[in-house]
């Protein structure tokens, strides 16, 4: 394993730097696909430390190279996009944009990639070349997509990831071979009724009724019909439907989301939802429209680069401070995108201070930053031993 005492004045003199400038992003947050302040200042940053750096990669994200031009690439992909979402923590740097908040903790990932950059700049990378992603509009599960089309994943040949997690507490970090996330899906089913007056319902075909049996058939299905050892997770959160109070309504539109583990679901479940709610619309005399479309496909980590990962951190932090995540997550991450072209890994990074931490996607979510330091040892370490390792084969 490579050894990392020689990082730690390099790290003492730029962390300052670094803390101050994850500030800064914390305090001015883009949302999903309007990162164009946050690129153009990470671009910079990338260039001043030596790297060749592309932008507008995928519309409005970066893509940096360093290191030899032949041989192989190991990339490293870090997400910067934040969410609609108000900032309740009362902190000195807290989000400046209303309703516009890094709750999801891009911006430690964004800090994370550049502080990698730093380090890795002073390295000799005679064999190999790195590659960093700062991809965009991850939360709307759109950014790898657009990277992967524009070349992200060519000639690479293993990608790592990271993601704070509440859960775990600072100085440590979560690994899991296989499933790490769950495929997301978004469900759109409209019913369609025959209105009428609400006295007489007998005369009508009522599409709110139709649509309360298809919400709860769904559910019931789901227990008899699909195999409880995948799991698979349907949630409506917007219904939509009817004209008056005293009027039967023709039409209702439920939209929702899908979620599940199995690979091979990911084939299947969308003619299983069609059968099924048409089935109980035409039992009902109704008719239905159903729409499915896929989100994002699981997260699945390659067990050998999780193996080379958990010995790196293992090294650096020590094995009581490496977590084995038992289950996976129904919550989805558009890194799984670029797994579709590359052999990868994600590990999830403990923020949580003595205080603890509240969930992501939370208004008072506040990571604790001296967790920054540790995502990024970690990760240079493991690009450091792939590109070791990788020598050696060749």
């Amino acid at each position: 394993m490579t050894a990392s005492m020689h990082w730690s004045e390099r790290l003492k003199s730029f962390m300052p730097e670094l803390l101050e400038l994850r500030r800064y992003l914390h305090a001015h947050p883009e949302l999903s696909g309007e990162e164009h302040q946050t690129a153009a200042l990470i671009a910079g940053e990338l260039r001043s430390s030596g790297w060749e750096v592309k932008e507008g990669f995928g519309k409005t994200g970066v893509l940096a190279e360093l290191g030899s031009t032949s041989g192989p690439v190991v990339g490293l992909r870090v997400d910067m996009d934040a969410l609609p979402i108000e900032e309740l923590t009362g902190l000195s740097y807290a989000s400046k944009r209303q309703g516009v908040m890094h709750a999801c903790g891009h911006d430690i990932h964004t800090c994370i990639g550049l502080g990698v950059a730093k380090l890795l700049t002073q390295e000799k990378l005679s064999f190999g070349r790195v590659r960093l992603l700062f991809q965009p509009a991850e939360e709307l599960a759109k950014g790898a997509d657009w990277m992967r089309k524009a070349g992200a994943t060519d000639r690479l040949e293993a990608l790592f990831g990271v993601h704070v997690f509440p859960e775990l507490s600072v100085g440590q970090i979560g690994v899991r071979r296989g499933s790490l996330t769950a495929a997301a899906g978004e469900l759109e089913i409209e019913i369609i009724g025959e209105g009428g007056h609400g006295a007489r319902p007998h005369q009508s075909v009522d599409a709110i009724w139709i649509a309360a049996r298809v919400i709860t058939g769904i559910q019931e299905a789901i227990s008899r019909c699909l195999d409880p050892l995948h799991p698979v997770v349907v949630s409506f959160g917007k219904i939509k439907g009817g004209k008056a109070f005293n009027v039967i309504a023709d039409r209702v539109k439920l939209t929702g989301t899908v979620r599940y583990l199995d690979p091979a679901s990911h084939e299947k479940l969308p003619t299983w939802l069609e059968e099924t709610v048409q089935a109980i619309a035409t039992s009902l005399g109704a008719r239905a429209v159903v729409k499915y479309k896929c989100i994002a496909p699981p997260v699945y980590n390659n067990s050998v680069l999780t193996d080379l990962l958990e010995r790196s951190a293992v090294a650096l932090i020590g094995a009581e401070k490496v977590i084995q995540l038992e289950t996976p997550s129904l919550g989805a991450e558009d890194f799984a995108e670029f797994l579709q072209d590359v052999p990868g890994t994600m590990f999830r990074l403990g923020v949580a201070g003595e205080q603890g931490c509240a969930p992501l996607h939370n208004g008072h979510f506040s990571p604790d930053e001296s967790s920054l330091q540790i995502g990024i040892e970690v990760l240079t370490n493991t690009i450091l031993n792939w590109l070791d390792e990788r020598s050696e084969i060749d």
